[in-house]
């Protein structure tokens, strides 16, 4: 029952603060804007892999061996 009768009160408390916040960033100076900086490149970078392709049986050891791994 205290709650509903301070209900009004409340309100009038946040009107004023949302009126006053709204006043104060009208008022304040807007930024200023300046020219976009944009980055330069000499090209596409591009990555080469100079590694070579493992065989069949070694991938096969290699997930055997990343299987026993992750299981300790």
């Amino acid at each position: 029952m205290n709650v509903i009768k301070h209900m009004e009160a409340a309100f009038i408390v946040a009107l004023s603060l949302a009126a006053a916040g709204g006043t104060a960033l009208d008022s304040a100076k807007p930024a200023q804007a300046t020219a976009p900086v944009l980055a330069t490149t000499a090209g596409i970078p591009v990555v080469h892999v100079t590694a070579k392709r493992l065989t069949p049986v070694e991938k096969q050891q290699m997930l055997a061996l990343e299987r026993v791994r992750s299981r300790a």
